[in-house]
């Protein structure tokens, strides 16, 4: 009989081969919030649309079939909505933007010399809503790849990649991101069994009769999750001598802190020169703090999931559209931000798009997800 594993070894037997076909989660995260920092670069709806048109084509040909993974399509009608109320805001509220094309004349509420600078009504014009239009469209994109994210990576096998310092605000991430896709499955199910009972499930009646036992089943899981998280010893930390965690503090709040003075060096013209040694120092504290800080939560790690080939690929893939779309955005602003006052057509530029194109590298280097049971 093989002796138990230590609480700090990687326990468990290998996984098969169809067990291995996930990627990393990690790097899918990586590579939708590369994605997203792209499209913090540019106001161009051509690009916009081409970025979540590559983390749709991806999505739609690599996610699993489980319930987290159809959270998708919420975080797509999150984004139209987000897109439908900026452009509302713009034609209550008005928009800092002058125009000339005047499309219609809303009656305007006057307001006290203490809100000046803010309107009810109006002007709305052409220009102002094209570039309401385009700021949303921006959020929008952002919001599709982060739930690119959540519809490809794994939320459990995420948390059992944290180090051991980040698992407990780790755990609280994890449960965060997967209260909405069970939501979603939940009222899924219900609005079925009801329409199998020809009872109503649109409108008012229909939402109130399904939001009850939506959230009795949510109190259920909470109950459930706790018992289980108290149950395997969640929140217990190891004990470690005084001088280890006054160190990992101190390394922890001094990354902290070179890490957003570094930032802001980098950001700035005035930080040139002492921005980049002062962020690389800081992450290097900030790392160390970590390692010394995982010491505290011992815990085992069961079929780990390996950093191969794809995964460097697929983060790989995602890191290279952001470093491309920055460089352009500092080269030809006027191309990734087209501007709105006089009104132009904007037009596609061809070497960001095809910067963008190379986000459809996970398609091809990856094979569809097989969660293990």
């Amino acid at each position: 009989m093989s002796s138990p594993c230590s609480p700090r070894q990687r326990c468990g037997r290998p996984a098969a081969v169809g067990e291995r076909a996930a990627v990393h989660p990690g790097a899918w995260w990586l590579w939708s919030l590369c994605l997203g920092t792209a499209a913090t670069r540019t106001t161009n709806p051509l690009l916009l649309g081409l970025l979540i048109s590559v983390s749709a084509y991806v999505v739609a040909a690599r996610r699993p079939d489980t319930p987290w993974a159809r959270s998708y399509g919420a975080f797509v009608k999150l984004a139209v909505a987000v897109l439908l109320i900026r452009l509302v805001f713009a034609v209550a509220l008005g928009s800092p933007i002058p125009g000339t094309h005047i499309l219609l004349t809303l009656p305007e509420v006057p307001l006290p010399d203490w809100a000046r600078g803010i309107r009810l009504g109006g002007k709305v014009t052409a220009e102002g809503l094209v570039f309401a239009l385009y700021d949303g469209l921006r959020l929008a994109t952002l919001l599709i790849c982060v739930g690119a994210a959540n519809a490809l990576a794994s939320p459990t096998r995420l948390l059992k990649s944290l180090p051991g310092a980040l698992y407990e605000m780790g755990v609280a991430v994890v449960v965060a991101l997967t209260f909405a896709p069970h939501l979603i499955a939940d009222v899924r199910r219900l609005r079925a069994a009801r329409r199998l009972r020809g009872r109503q499930d649109r409108g008012i009646r229909g939402l109130l009769q399904v939001g009850l036992p939506v959230l009795e089943g949510a109190l259920e899981r909470s109950v459930a999750l706790a018992a289980a998280m108290d149950a395997r010893g969640y929140g217990r930390t190891a004990a470690v001598p005084a001088a280890v965690r006054r160190t990992t503090a101190a390394l922890t709040l001094t990354g902290l802190l070179g890490v957003c003075a570094g930032t802001y060096g980098v950001l700035t013209a005035a930080g040139g020169t002492y921005g980049l040694p002062v962020l690389l120092a800081g992450l290097a504290a900030a790392l160390a703090g970590l390692w010394l800080g995982g010491r505290r939560t011992p815990r085992t790690r069961y079929r780990p999931d390996p950093w191969d080939l794809r995964a460097w690929l697929v983060a790989g893939s995602g890191a290279g559209v952001a470093v491309l779309l920055v460089l352009a955005a500092s080269r030809d602003p006027a191309a990734l931000r087209p501007g709105v006052v006089p009104l132009v057509a904007p037009e596609l530029p061809l070497w960001p798009a095809a910067a963008v194109l190379l986000g459809l590298l996970p398609a091809f280097v990856t094979t569809p997800a097989k969660e293990p049971s």
